[in-house]
């Protein structure tokens, strides 16, 4: 297949309809603007269902009950947009209905700006709503990348109805890069078994995240924690690099994971073995990954666009055993390999602690 040029936002969008979007509902918010613009032209073409809704509360509620009836619905915003969506997305994730959700991140908290951040890690990793729960977190660092991984979403949100979330950043949604764009999936007409399709036929269906019992709403949280774990063990998605034989680990994701290929590479020529290594799924963290790399690398790095979201994670991770070190930009500032590689460096020992003294683990 041939690649072609596209914008990242744009090549999200295409990718959800090849992989068998049938409806959008969204809000316009830059950094991602372009994703709602390009479904408004593309999905009419097809015969699809688009609804610019009057808010994120109202798209995130439309899809709720666009998935109910077994459609494949979606939505895109940025940061403060879903913000909002929060109570709508814990509806979802208590029914048990899939969606997909992309978030272009942006600079926050507040307003902030429409600069690039990667500070929806707790957002979407953590909470996504209130509840005990989680969605799937996939986070690209290409727009190929992106691409690939919108392709799979409905498969992974109807194989475990569940939610699932494409998180980047407002850069990879506003770069352009060529892209090879996967064929159009071929669906099932028929709904799903548990689809509220219409009772003329058949018995009624319930679906609803209300159980006023407590035992009933204890067994359906059992429920959910059985199907999370099957989710954990069987879709953590990672990528490393010279991470074989490392001394020290640089940990990133998304954007930053991207420079840090450069990085890993230029520690390698000035005599540094430095390894990277990238979690693709933030949610299900690869956890059993990074814990074997922790028991051979003599530090890591964690480098993001924020505050030290998923340092919190790597922290828990690695238990103490060697150093973990933080380097973060805020405010939609993308930090550079010439910044990232004398903290890198910095890892190393100096000759005094090589003596004997164990190198101090610097707080986040």
């Amino acid at each position: 297949m041939t690649k072609t040029l596209w914008k990242g936002n744009e090549a999200l969008a295409e990718a959800a309809l090849r992989a068998g979007a049938e409806a959008y509902f969204g809000y316009p918010i830059t950094p991602q603007t372009e994703l709602l613009e390009y479904m408004a032209r593309r999905m009419p073409e097809l015969g699809l269902a688009f609804l610019q809704a009057e808010s994120e509360v109202g798209a995130i509620n439309m899809v709720y009950g666009a998935a109910c009836a077994g459609v494949r619905a979606m939505t895109s915003s940025s940061s403060p947009g879903v913000s909002l969506m929060q109570e709508g997305l814990s509806y979802i994730a208590g029914s048990e209905v899939p969606a997909v959700i992309v978030d272009i991140m942006r600079g926050g908290p507040g307003l902030g700006n429409i600069q690039p951040s990667q500070g929806d890690y707790f957002q979407m990793v953590k909470s996504a709503g209130h509840g005990d729960f989680h969605a799937i977190v996939l986070a690209p660092a290409t727009i190929q990348e992106g691409v690939d991984l919108m392709y799979e979403s409905f498969e992974l949100a109807f194989r475990y109805r569940t939610l699932v979330t494409l998180l980047a950043d407002g850069s990879l949604g506003q770069m352009m890069e060529p892209v090879e764009m996967p064929p159009f999936k071929s669906w099932p007409a028929q709904r799903p078994s548990w689809a509220l399709t219409g009772a003329k036929d058949r018995d009624p269906r319930i679906i609803s995240s209300l159980h006023l019992g407590a035992e009933h709403l204890e067994a359906l949280n059992l429920h959910l924690q059985e199907k999370l774990g099957g989710i954990a063990r069987q879709e953590t998605r990672y990528e490393t690099l010279y991470a074989e034989d490392a001394d020290y680990l640089l940990v990133a994701f998304g954007t930053v994971g991207r420079i840090g290929r450069s990085v890993v590479r230029q520690a390698r020529a000035a005599g540094l073995k430095a390894g990277l290594f990238r979690p693709i799924s933030l949610w299900p963290f690869p956890e059993a990954a990074l814990d074997a790399l922790a028991d051979q690398v003599k530090g890591v790095l964690v480098v993001e666009m924020n505050a030290g979201q998923m340092l919190e994670d790597v922290q828990r991770i690695v238990r103490n055993r060697v150093p973990v070190q933080f380097y973060g930009r805020m405010g939609g500032s993308i930090p550079l390999p010439d910044e990232i590689l004398p903290a890198l460096q910095g890892l190393q020992p100096t000759p005094r602690q090589q003596n004997g003294r164990r190198p101090r683990q610097v707080p986040a």
